[in-house]
Order: C-alpha cells, then sequence, then structure tokens
C-alpha cells in the first residue's frame, strides 16, 4: 500500500512537473514571441507566460524583481545582455541539440541566439529624396530635417551600431545628422512611423526585420544596407540561472531552435540563426560588417551619444 502511494505521488510529481509553467520576457516583436509561446504549449503541453516589451522595458523588469526573479528565460535584442548576464553568472549553461547549425559566434555556455536583425537604413520611396547609399548620405541638405533614428538606450540594434562606430572612428556621422536636423525618436517603431507616415524621408539605424515587414504589407519604404557596412544584432536566448524550471527552460530553447520554431523566426523577416533554415532574404554572409572591436563599455557609449544629440 505504501509503495502504492508513493508510486502514485511520484507520478503526481511528474505530471505537474511537466506542465510546470515558465515565464518568457522578451523584446520584441511581439507576434513573434506569441506564436512561438503558442506553438511551445502546443509541442509540448508547457504553458508559458509572456512579458513583451522593447530591450530597456524588459531589462528594466528584471533589475526591478533582482531580489525575487520571476522570469525562466530571457530574449533580448542585445547581445551584451548576454555578455553582461553571462560575465556577473546569472546564467545557465546550456547546449540545446537542436543548435548544432547556429554558428559559434551565435552561442555561448549561456546563451544562443533566436535570430538576427541587420541594422539598416529605411528609407521612404515617396519621399522626393534621392535613394541614399551610404549612412553619410543622410547627412546631406537633401535629407534636412526629414531623418529620425532611434535612441540607443530603447534600442539594442541601435546601440549596437552607435558602439561600432564608436569603435571605428565614426562619430562625426552621427554629428552630421544632428547638425542636419535628426530627431531621436524614441524605439525602432517610434522613429519608423514618421517615415511610413511621409512626415519624415528616412530611418537612421532602422531594424531590416521591421522596415521589410512593412513593405511586405504595401507600405512605400525600402530598407538599404549601407555600402560602408553596418551591425547584425544577435538576438540571444537565455535560462536564468535562478529559474526553478530550468527543465521547461531548456525545452523552451530547443522548440524555437526547432525547424519549427526557427521558420516562425523567419516568418517576421529576422534571419533564423540556424544555416540550414532557407529564407529569401540578405544573410549575414551577404553584409560588409564593422568591426565593435576596441569600443567603450555601454555607459560611455551611451554617454557619447547623449553628448552629442543632447
Amino acid at each position: 500500500m505504501r509503495n502504492l502511494i508513493l508510486a502514485l505521488a511520484a507520478g503526481l510529481m511528474a505530471t505537474t512537473a511537466a506542465h510546470a509553467d515558465i515565464t518568457v520576457y522578451s523584446a520584441g516583436p511581439g507576434s513573434l514571441a506569441k506564436n512561438l509561446i503558442k506553438g511551445f504549449t502546443a509541442k509540448t503541453g508547457i504553458k508559458a507566460n509572456l512579458f513583451q516589451a522593447t530591450t530597456g522595458k524588459v531589462m528594466a523588469r528584471l533589475e526591478a524583481e533582482s531580489a525575487n526573479p520571476v522570469a525562466d528565460v530571457v530574449v533580448s535584442a542585445s547581445w551584451g545582455t548576454a555578455t553582461d548576464f553571462e560575465a556577473k553568472g546569472l546564467l545557465l549553461p546550456y547546449a540545446s541539440p537542436n543548435a548544432e547549425t547556429v554558428p559559434d559566434f551565435l552561442k555561448t555556455n549561456g546563451a544562443v541566439a533566436q535570430g538576427v536583425a541587420g541594422i539598416i537604413i529605411g528609407w521612404n520611396s515617396k519621399s522626393g529624396t534621392p535613394k541614399p547609399a551610404d549612412w553619410s548620405d543622410l547627412a546631406k541638405p537633401e535629407y534636412k530635417d526629414l531623418v529620425t533614428l532611434p535612441d540607443p538606450a530603447a534600442s539594442g540594434g541601435t546601440y549596437t551600431l552607435v558602439e561600432a562606430f564608436t569603435a571605428n572612428g565614426m562619430t562625426d556621422v552621427l554629428e552630421g545628422l544632428k547638425a542636419n536636423g535628426a530627431i531621436v525618436a524614441g524605439a525602432n517603431k517610434a522613429a519608423l512611423n514618421p517615415v511610413l507616415q511621409g512626415a519624415k524621408a528616412a530611418v537612421f539605424a532602422g531594424v531590416d526585420y521591421i522596415t521589410m515587414g512593412a513593405a511586405a504589407k504595401g507600405e512605400s519604404v525600402e530598407a538599404i544596407f549601407p555600402t560602408s557596412g553596418t551591425v547584425v544584432a544577435p538576438r540571444p536566448m537565455m535560462i536564468l540561472k535562478s529559474s526553478k524550471q530550468q527543465e521547461e527552460a531548456q525545452k523552451f530553447i530547443d522548440y524555437v531552435l526547432s525547424a519549427e520554431g526557427q521558420n516562425e523566426v523567419a516568418k517576421v523577416y529576422l534571419m533564423p540563426s540556424r544555416t540550414d533554415i532557407k529564407v529569401d532574404r540578405p544573410l549575414i554572409g551577404d553584409l560588409k560588417l564593422l568591426s565593435k572591436d576596441g569600443a567603450p563599455s555601454r555607459e560611455d557609449v551611451l554617454a557619447g551619444f547623449k553628448g552629442i544629440f543632447n
């Protein structure tokens, strides 16, 4: 009898664990996060709670909850988040079996890219301005007061570009933008919307997948990869060491890196992390990339940007 009770209890515990909730904090795009959660639950039976916001808001919430962590999995739009969290010992090491075709530079012991965004010029083709080819074109008189850019404190992709400009001695481009009347407009969508509406001609340091998604819906906007080079912004997925549902969190990482999950990533025009997922868009190997070697700390990069744009 006692053995039967123990067996029943063990079975109940296993069932409960198998269906334990996990909590995912994810920077946008919101449609991707929701579809991945839906697919994950359908595939595994594990429920997942979602908090979706900008990278800045996700980081602020994690900081506010640091004494009593809630999140199991964090998805950021900035690889620097993974570097910082790993250095602080906050991440659970995990190598997903589905990460075999993910390039080494898109994974560490504690993080792996969900997908990759490219940073571009988003240009309104009906703006009456000449089509830009490089970043510096947006500082020309034709673009006076017609350019927006996301705030690098709110956009992981913009931060990565500003970081590379700082490392490569290209901050004169930012100074030229400021002198030409460019406006810092918040996060990525806030910077792109005036361009879609025709109030502005171009967004500097736009995110390719958002711009491509708008073009696919019929908007008169084009994603342009500048000739002097750009950066990519891998979106790290991380399991927090504080997670009480580590096995379930690992299954979430596995799902996102499955062919099904990576095709969801591709549907929103992000580059999949896996090299064996075929998509009709430029991939990392097609781009000229700027180095970030020698860049100062995040605090110094943001301080330099604020010094230019007040």
